[in-house]
Parts: C-alpha cells; structure tokens; sequence
C-alpha cells in the first residue's frame, strides 16, 4: 500500500514538476499538462496512460486499475487504487506518467543523470 505523501515524493523528484491544489484535488503538471492527480480522499490516483494499453491492464489486474470517467476516456488516463500497489509500481507509473508530457529534452536528460 501506499500514500499520497509516497506520490508526492516520487511527483517532486522529476523535472519541472510543479504541484498544484485545484478544486480541492492535488494535481502534479509539467508545463500545463497533469500527469498525476490524486483522488480528494487521497486513496485513488489518475495518471497519464497510453490508451492502446489501458484495456489490457485493467483485464489483467481490475483490483488495481480502472477505467477513467466516460468524459476523461478521451485522455491518455487511468485510475489506480493506491491501497493495491507497492511502491515500485507506483514509481513506475509515476515515472511513465510524466515521461508522456516531459520535453524529450528533459526525459533525456533526466535519463542520462540517472544512468537509464
């Protein structure tokens, strides 16, 4: 299991993320894009997702994830039941999420300090 406090750790090591309060929801954006947002009662989290993958993941482990709401299926998004993740996973969803809306030029560096 883990917290919204473990997201917010993982969220403020990347580059130019910025977190934000808005509508009583915590939201982490790079630029104008948000790439991770938690639930108002902290215990869920949407994060950015290819679509072309999303179905397959929820069929694999629906106790983990879900289907965004009808008007946010649009979006690269998927909902994730933090009490159902480690905190490996959450770091790669965390990760994969903002590596979607990171300038390539950023991702690369970022990459690059990290040995990846």
């Amino acid at each position: 299991m883990v917290t919204a406090e473990d997201v917010r750790e993982i969220a403020s090591g990347l580059p130019r993320t910025v977190e934000r309060l808005v509508r009583d929801r915590v939201k982490f954006n790079v630029g104008r894009i948000v790439y991770v947002a938690l639930s108002r009662d902290e215990r869920t989290m949407g994060c950015g997702f290819p679509k072309e993958e999303r179905a397959a993941m929820i069929d694999a482990q629906p106790d983990k994830f879900a289907m965004p709401s009808t008007g946010d299926q649009r979006y690269h998004w998927i909902h994730v039941d933090l009490d159902r993740i480690d905190k490996d996973e959450l770091r790669e969803l965390v990760t994969d999420a903002w590596r979607m809306c990171a300038p390539k030029t950023v991702v690369r560096e970022y990459d690059r300090k990290r040995g990846g």
